[in-house]
């Protein structure tokens, strides 16, 4: 295989980010968060990120093709050349499709779709579990606490819990997962792209899990 190109799938706060910076330390991947190239584009002044910064400046969202575009400059950069691991994009069909095109015009393909499952419930416990400090730091009631209850370990300072991690606000972006990006699992797994994963055990696991599978579709492609 002379690339690797590979889509991360799954709701939010299933490890996604962890498993791609994981994967993409020792692998030679591309790794494209779609929201970090587009904060990128725009503090670079690019083109296209003008033209995206136009849209995220009147709080509207940033059209697909405009979002392509993006991701495919980074397609085609010298890095990429062994492949990428795309987080975050596809968010539905019609941008599956159109990005389906977008890569075939590139004479380029997806081998793998790594889809990263985890039950509702358990993501409003990890979510809703999250506390900052003013400084920024992160804490966990459960699996990362502070040494004080309520309190930031290196100034005292109160911890609060950030309005997108409050339980409700977790179950409307979790009800907008199944309604628009979840039917992609369907679409990939009609072209045996399809590769599940179970987000609740160790992150440990859940990376070898992944590599197994990456190490096959290689061997698979090499015979």
């Amino acid at each position: 295989m002379t690339e690797l190109n590979l889509i991360l799938l799954g709701p939010p706060g299933a490890g996604k980010g962890t498993q791609g910076e994981r994967l993409t330390a020792s692998e030679p991947l591309e790794y494209i968060v779609t929201g970090e190239i587009l904060r990128a584009a725009v503090r670079e002044a690019s083109e296209l990120g003008l033209q995206a910064k136009g849209y995220m400046d009147e709080g509207q969202l940033v059209p697909d093709e405009l979002v392509i575009g993006l991701i495919l400059e980074r397609v085609r950069a010298e890095q990429a050349t062994d492949g990428f691991l795309l987080d975050g994009f596809p968010r539905n069909i019609a941008q599956g499709e159109a990005l389906d095109g977008a890569l075939s015009q590139l004479g380029r393909d997806l081998n793998g779709v790594l889809l990263i499952e985890v039950p509702d419930e358990e993501i409003v416990r990890r979510l809703s579990g999250r506390r900052v400090s003013s400084s920024g730091r992160i804490y966990h009631v459960e699996f990362d606490p502070p040494k004080v209850a309520g309190k930031d370990d290196v100034d005292g300072t109160d911890l609060i819990q950030r309005d997108d991690d409050k339980p409700d606000t977790i179950r409307k972006r979790l009800a907008v997962y199944h309604e628009q990006t979840a039917p992609l699992i369907g679409y990939y797994e009609e072209r045996g792209l399809l590769h599940r994963f179970d987000g609740t055990a160790p992150a440990d696991e859940v990376e070898a899990h992944v590599r197994k599978t990456i190490s096959t579709l290689r061997l698979e492609d090499a015979v």
